[in-house]
């Protein structure tokens, strides 16, 4: 797939362009998103320059993940970084890291509510994850907001640093959202005996 750009209110996401290098650089030398993501500990310039000017173009050109860059629709310095990962048929994954400084303004819950909108209506997909290492309660609090379901506590769910950890998981369907789904859902009947 070609790559574009979504807007919402506040915010642009557009793909990463190599000139966002440094600024993903400087963002990732956050502890937290190091912590809490799997980007690469420690991170260097290599890391960021190979993220924009491989990892992303070819996730777009594989249809296999789709990286944006977060930035005020105004203009303005780089945000945050939000994608979808492919996970099977019609099923992505998001993912999403936000610059420290740009915390607590609504921003993540937005981007994630504009990529949960285009993965609907324009990919075919008719369920979204979210997956967070147990402990992650702002990555919760996003999705949470964004009004993705959480689903329960999946085991060994995760890598990150070398290491299986357990992970909270969640959904977001279409009709979540007031869309229509791609394919027919029947939800599960629970059988209640007398």
């Amino acid at each position: 797939m070609d790559p574009i750009t979504l807007t919402t209110d506040r915010l642009r996401l557009r793909p990463f362009v190599p000139e966002d290098a440094e600024a993903v650089h400087a963002a990732c030398q956050d502890p937290d998103i190091q912590r809490w993501t799997t980007v690469p500990s420690p991170y260097v310039r290599a890391d960021a320059e190979l993220f924009v000017t491989r990892i992303v173009p070819d996730g777009w050109r594989q249809d296999g993940e789709y990286s944006f860059a977060v930035e005020p629709l105004e203009g303005g310095p780089l945000l945050a970084a939000a994608g979808l990962h492919a996970r099977g048929q019609g099923i992505r994954e998001v993912g999403f890291w936000l610059g420290k400084e740009h915390r607590g303004r609504g921003y993540m819950t937005e981007a994630v509510g504009a990529l949960a909108h285009w993965a609907f209506t324009a990919l075919g997909v008719h369920r979204l994850l979210w997956r967070a290492e147990v402990g992650n309660t702002a990555s919760r609090a996003v999705a949470e907001r964004a009004g993705f379901t959480l689903e329960g506590v999946e085991r060994a769910g995760l890598v990150n640093n070398g290491t299986v950890r357990d992970a909270w998981i969640g959904s977001l369907l279409p009709s979540d959202l007031g869309l229509p789904s791609p394919v027919p859902y029947l939800p599960a009947q629970v059988r209640t005996h007398d």
